[in-house]
């Protein structure tokens, strides 16, 4: 099991940031640390950590089942319904949530003075998240390997993939 962190103190892991100006319904700012990962069980820790003036991370769900700490500050959840409604969630400080696998959809961000958050996940067959368009639809999977690989590239992890050029048209077809 590859160990990245032997500690998750926000003052000592590696951070890297992610920004994303080509979201205008909200600010995608945020830095994450991976922790460590166990591929053959389908493991993967890692930290989020939002500035002051609540960044937010990509729309997305988790696929794998997931434990969240809240470290320092806050974590703020707009969770979609299936219904369309929305449902506001906030966690301070030492909260502690569980989350089955093929949770809702949400957009997560942090608090006015932002927050530092610990995700533990759990995802048997590899995948983490479902990221989603702006329309909350077109979705694309992040697997664990995918995340690793993004690490150990310096790339940012869960990019919209791009899509192929349009093939050229063939006379006579």
């Amino acid at each position: 099991m590859p160990v990245l962190s032997p500690s998750f103190d926000p003052k000592s892991v590696e951070w890297r940031h992610v920004v994303d100006p080509t979201c205008t319904a909200f600010k995608i700012d945020f830095e994450h640390s991976l922790l460590g990962y166990d591929l053959a069980t389908g493991r993967l820790d890692m930290l989020l950590r939002y500035g002051k003036g609540r960044g937010h991370c990509r729309r997305h769900r988790h696929v794998a089942s997931t434990l969240t700490l809240v470290m320092e500050g806050e974590q703020h959840l707009l969770e979609i319904q299936p219904d369309g409604s929305t449902k506001a969630i906030v966690r301070k400080a030492g909260d502690y949530a569980l989350a089955a696998p093929d949770a809702l959809p949400h957009i997560e961000g942090g608090g006015d003075d932002g927050g530092t958050i610990l995700l533990s996940m759990t995802a048997p067959d590899g995948i983490l998240f479902e990221y989603l368009d702006e329309d909350m639809r077109n979705g694309w999977t992040l697997s664990i390997a995918q995340y690793v690989d993004a690490w150990n590239d310096g790339a940012v992890y869960g990019a919209a993939p791009i899509p192929p050029p349009p093939l050229p048209e063939r006379p006579g077809v």
